[in-house]
């Protein structure tokens, strides 16, 4: 288990990243501070840490000052900020990464996995939370085995569920990061990615998911889906569907 604290006077910030960490596997929030003066004097007398996710604009010390005190206390230090000023001193304190607030989830994972690359293929949660722009923007659960299919749709995704629908502002690629090691979702198009189990038939090129939702694989998907096929298709004899 990878142990965190997370330092910010914000304490909505805290609560977002808390639930961000929920869909990193391993990742354990052990303490989280608003006041940085309290963090100093805490985890100078405690055991390293795996991580410290540190703010940087705080009231008495800034995350730049704190950082310098207790980065010998964390093996990884990622600073969550919304100031783009601050990169160099980062750079001068060894910061693992530097994420620019508001971040994505798909943003926070994959710099994680930058960060604990050794982790990436850890067991995984079977769920995840996001927000959903079609509910004022509430963070909701998500459960892998319920996803059919993630739609691409400019700077958003559309989370395609067997209970709801949920827009979330990230890219395809972001969120493609949070489903690495569930070999159900596969990609044939460019636009999506879909749960194999969530295919009701296809007939050549074209796929039908159980939603309803048809796509049409995509030149360039063309030999990992007619290898999907060789692997999957029960084969009476001689298969008989043809593959162009």
């Amino acid at each position: 288990m990878l142990k965190c604290i997370i330092i910010d006077d914000d304490q909505h910030a805290i609560e977002n990243l808390k639930i961000f960490a929920a869909a990193f596997p391993r990742l354990k929030i052990v303490a989280s501070y608003t006041d940085p003066s309290l963090a100093l004097a805490e985890i100078s007398k405690s055991d390293v840490v795996d991580l410290i996710l540190l703010d940087i604009d705080m009231p008495k010390i800034s995350g730049i000052e704190l950082s310098q005190e207790i980065r010998a206390k964390t093996k990884r230090l990622i600073f969550t900020t919304s100031h783009t000023e601050y990169g160099y001193q980062a750079f001068k304190v060894h910061a693992d990464d530097y994420l620019l607030k508001p971040f994505t989830l798909g943003e926070f994972v994959i710099s994680l996995n930058k960060v604990f690359p050794e982790q990436q293929n850890e067991t995984k949660n079977d769920f995840f939370f996001v927000r959903n722009k079609e509910d004022h923007n509430k963070m909701v659960n998500i459960k892998f085995k319920d996803v059919i299919a993630i739609e691409s749709r400019l700077n958003y995704v559309m989370i395609h569920t067997t209970t709801k629908c949920c827009l979330t502002y990230m890219s395809l690629s972001e969120i493609s990061n949070i489903f690495k090691g569930h070999t159900e979702f596969v990609q044939f198009h460019r636009s999506y990615i879909i749960s194999h189990p969530h295919i009701d038939c296809f007939d050549g090129n074209t796929i039908k998911l159980d939603n309803g939702i048809q796509l049409t694989v995509g030149d360039y998907y063309r030999k990992s889906f007619k290898e999907f096929v060789s692997k999957y298709v029960v084969k009476q004899g001689k298969y008989l569907g043809g593959m162009p």
